[in-house]
């Protein structure tokens, strides 16, 4: 029942919110302690297994009856270390909010709970029909979130979002239910059916690029990234922590959890020209940030840089690539939404992105300073810091795979070090602008956002065994490595 809860309390919180009407330290209090007990449930089931691995495997369906309707949840170790960053992300972005100046705040709180339910539910269920649900439920929140509260041409540039990952959604559908045609006995959508259909080649191939096309819209990976840098940029900051935080890690969840198992003949064919996409996809992206003017905009090319990475090491489909994407995807979001957060209190002082405005930040806000300055580190791969371990990982390998493209892979951290470094040299040192005279230290709300960010960043650093102990379980099933 655990599992479950993991599903239905966000769900629950969320529909309260619905209903309650202009009450906006009702609301953000409410949606808090939501994601809190949410998060706790999470430990909780984590620490049973720890406890006794043997007695409590990690795998155990929990089923419900709804309305007529039997679904299936169970977590392994890929499942659990995305629940874990989901619910630990949640109530930090939630908790981020609480100095902006959001309006309706029990409709966003209602809509963000709303999508905390929906990702839970993409990486819980073990049925692909639930997982479809699930994956289209969730573009429902960041659609209205984006809308809603959004920047400039919000509208325009959230519906190319929409409609991206819709008609993704519909090839991966149409997918499904070829697959489900063919599966033994009287069919079934259960991941365990699924694993056991078998295809000729020529279906394989063009079932592959259905997948292939849904994921990949929703990492994104190049050249199906076209609309992420601008709903980056226009969503609310609490919109863009969800989309790279979390939402991006849907795509490589599902090829770890389909791709990979279901279409070994067409990765034969393909991997190389996946890795192809995603290494060029690291190479523009980072050019791309080096180039930018503004402080979010750079951010969101680093993200497409680093998730460029991880799909490489996904398709390597070796052993270092598959756990470094799993440990690389918990430190990626905790890095993405440190330094959105950073730039969110930029902007709260500032009232300003624009790079070249910026200046002298660190005398004014030495604490600060110290902080931003771990989360770039963590996210341009310094020894000791999270996304070091993840990188390495991933490098090796591509490296495994392909000396070559490893060798490109590789510019992600050199490029990577080149924008960030640059981008703080401008902001935090140099002379005191006009637009950072006033500039003040961090409040403690704000402390309390960056520290966990930071023990997470430090944590993953210098002791990874607990989350690479969690992956690879889920890689040697995954691989078929007995």
């Amino acid at each position: 029942m655990l599992t479950g809860l993991l599903i239905s309390l966000p769900l629950i919180f969320s529909l309260l919110l619905f209903a309650i009407k202009d009450q906006p330290v009702l609301s953000r209090k409410i949606a808090l302690a939501a994601s809190l007990l949410t998060f706790a449930v999470g430990v909780l089931i984590l620490l049973k297994y720890l406890s006794n691995p043997a007695g409590y495997p990690l795998f155990h369906p929990d089923i419900f009856h709804s309305l007529g309707i039997e679904f299936t949840i169970g977590m392994d170790g890929l499942s659990m270390l995305l629940v874990l960053l989901t619910t630990f992300l949640f109530p930090i972005i939630i908790y981020s909010g609480f100095g902006s100046g959001v309006e309706r705040r029990s409709t966003f709180y209602a809509l963000i709970l709303l999508m905390e339910m929906a990702l839970i539910g993409v990486f819980t269920t073990t049925d692909i029909l639930l997982f479809y649900i699930f994956w289209e439920l969730a573009l429902i929140p960041i659609f209205f979130v984006s809308i809603l509260w959004g920047g400039q041409n919000a509208r325009s540039i959230t519906f190319k979002f929409f409609m991206y990952t819709l008609v993704g959604g519909l090839l991966m559908l149409v997918a499904i239910v070829f697959l489900y045609v063919q599966t033994p006995g009287g069919h079934s959508f259960a991941f365990a059916d699924f694993y056991k259909v078998v295809l000729d080649p020529a279906a394989q191939k063009w079932l592959f690029l259905a997948f292939f096309a849904a994921f990949a819209i929703k990492m994104p990976i190049f050249p199906f990234h076209t609309w992420q840098p601008d709903l980056y940029f226009s969503a609310p900051t609490q919109g863009t922590m969800l989309l790279a935080g979390i939402m991006l890690k849907m795509g490589v969840y599902g090829v770890l959890r389909f791709v990979l198992p279901l279409f070994p003949v067409a990765l034969n064919d393909y991997a190389f020209f996946a890795i192809v996409l995603s290494v060029t996809g690291i190479v523009y992206a980072s050019v791309i940030a080096i180039r930018q003017k503004e402080l979010k905009r750079l951010i969101a090319y680093s993200s497409l840089a680093h998730v460029g990475l991880i799909a490489a090491g996904v398709f390597s489909r070796t052993v270092n690539g598959l756990e470094g994407s799993m440990l690389q995807m918990i430190s990626h979001g905790v890095n993405i939404v440190g330094l959105f957060f950073c730039y969110e209190i930029i902007v709260r002082r500032t009232k300003t992105g624009e790079i070249a405005s910026l200046g002298g930040i660190a005398s004014k806000a030495p604490i600060f300073a110290a902080f931003f300055m771990i989360i770039l580190l963590g996210s341009i791969s310094l020894p000791l810091t999270n996304s070091f371990i993840g990188e390495f990982l991933l490098l090796l390998g591509v490296f495994e795979y392909n000396v070559y493209l490893a060798a490109v892979a590789g510019l992600t951290i050199i490029l990577g070090a080149v924008y960030m470094l640059w981008m703080y040299q401008r902001t935090m040192y140099g002379e005191v602008t006009e637009a950072t005279a006033g500039f003040t230290d961090l409040t403690r709300q704000e402390m309390a956002v960056l520290v966990p960010i930071v023990v997470i960043i430090l944590w993953i650093g210098i002791y990874p065994h607990m989350f690479l102990g969690l992956a690879e379980p889920a890689v040697k099933s995954i691989l078929m490595i007995p």
